[in-house]
């Protein structure tokens, strides 16, 4: 009974394992690569590289990102490049790479780190806008 037990605690985790490898493979597969109906407004500008030692080609940037209904933007990794945003007008639906859904409106935060990797998109009838902060590498 108890190696019956272990067997299936084994196909379930087994199970898991490869739902979850599917359900990554596919998030980031059906994920466009590009933009639709996107625009950035840069607002502010800082040059890190003056203002802090070791930050030579680094900005800290605000940005007004605009997403039109039916637009999106194209699966992208916050690797080098922490975000925090302000979501100010429409629903913004956000996909990770995982497939994790989460939507955001107007008056919600979120952050982005080294581990973000997702994608944006605008299903409803008004444009989505949201004022974006990050440090940018200019390389």
């Amino acid at each position: 009974m108890k190696r019956l037990a272990l067997l299936f605690a084994f196909l379930l985790a087994s199970g898991l394992t490869l739902t979850c490898g599917g359900r990554l493979a596919n998030a980031q597969q059906s994920a466009p690569k590009d933009n639709k109906g996107f625009n950035a407004a840069a607002l502010q500008v800082v040059d890190l590289g003056t203002e802090i030692e070791g930050m030579k080609g680094r900005q800290l940037r605000m940005r007004l990102l605009t997403i039109e209904p039916g637009g999106y933007i194209g699966i992208h990794s916050h690797k080098d490049r922490p975000a925090v945003v302000y979501f100010l007008r429409g629903t913004d639906t956000v996909t990770l790479a995982d497939g994790t859904v989460k939507v955001f409106r107007p008056g919600d935060t979120s952050s982005a780190n080294k581990d973000t990797t997702h994608w944006h998109r605008n299903e409803g009838k008004e444009p989505v806008e949201l004022i974006a902060v990050d440090i940018f590498h200019t390389k």
